[in-house]
């Protein structure tokens, strides 16, 4: 069961940036910790079924659904996540697998049961209170980075920032893309400038401009790769108060995704 839900090259590759366990007293030990690829086991049963964390089966998991929210705590706040899907963006990069040329930008908005940062009035859900995915992703959509704002938050404010680096290549490879493609959401002529100076070309749809103007023949990718995230169900609706938890479970998804290309390359 485990094995099911922890492949083999995630576990090798989530290994080595696992922060080191802490020391056991001599005296009055306490419990044996739970393995780190058991726990892991455990948040992926609760990001790809959706189930809550206490539904999280002991017998199958082999842990409980409060140690798998533990362990989830502890490597958000080390970083654990953003680690592991840079390194994977690495392996790819240097495999020739990444077209950087051209970037996607887009949002998506998910209902927030529970409050907490990063929530507010969502405009497409009558008001009620949600969140927002970010993501930017390459020609073939690849997921390269995401972030997590709250629901009545503009999609522009998270252009600039959310272009990232990515390793993989010796000396100073190019970073940034030659163009850099979204929608009437991001219709403004300042960011345009923004983008200009970093040498990225922007291909915005203008609102006055009609539909059908062939962006979405490369826009496209970027839903599909919204829909492969959205197939891991806890990131459908949030239900995480806080939001670093939400947000690490995305990187998360991210990582699997990006794992996923790379084993159809080879």
């Amino acid at each position: 069961m485990i094995r099911d839900f922890v492949p083999d090259d995630l576990g090798a590759r989530i290994a080595p940036i696992l922060p080191p366990p802490p020391q056991r007293r001599n005296r009055h030990p306490g419990r044996r910790r739970t393995d780190d690829r058991t726990a892991l086991a455990g948040i992926l049963f609760v990001l790809r079924t959706g189930a809550a964390w206490r539904d999280v089966p002991r017998q199958e998991m082999g842990c409980s659904g409060v140690t798998a929210w533990r362990r989830l705590r502890d490597w958000t706040e080390a970083g654990v996540w953003l680690r592991l899907h840079a390194a994977i963006l690495a392996e790819l990069r240097k495999s020739g697998l990444l077209e950087i040329d051209d970037f996607d930008i887009d949002g998506s908005h998910v209902r927030s049961l529970k409050g907490g940062a990063h929530t507010g009035p969502s405009p497409v859900d009558r008001g009620r209170p949600g969140s927002k995915h970010h993501i930017v992703v390459d020609r073939k959509g690849t997921p390269l980075a995401v972030s997590l704002t709250s629901g009545n938050r503009h999609d522009v404010t998270q252009l600039i920032d959310a272009i990232p680096r990515i390793r993989g290549l010796r000396g100073r490879p190019r970073h940034r893309p030659q163009r850099l493609y979204a929608d009437r959401g991001y219709d403004f002529d300042k960011y345009r400038r923004l983008l200009r100076r970093r040498g990225i070309a922007p291909r915005i749809a203008r609102r006055s401009a009609p539909h059908g103007s062939g962006l979405g023949k490369i826009r496209w990718v970027v839903e599909r790769t919204f829909a492969w995230l959205h197939q891991f169900k806890r990131l459908r609706i949030r239900y995480e108060m806080r939001a670093d938890l939400h947000l690490g479970l995305l990187l998360l998804a991210c990582g699997i995704v990006c794992l996923r290309h790379l084993r159809a390359a080879f």
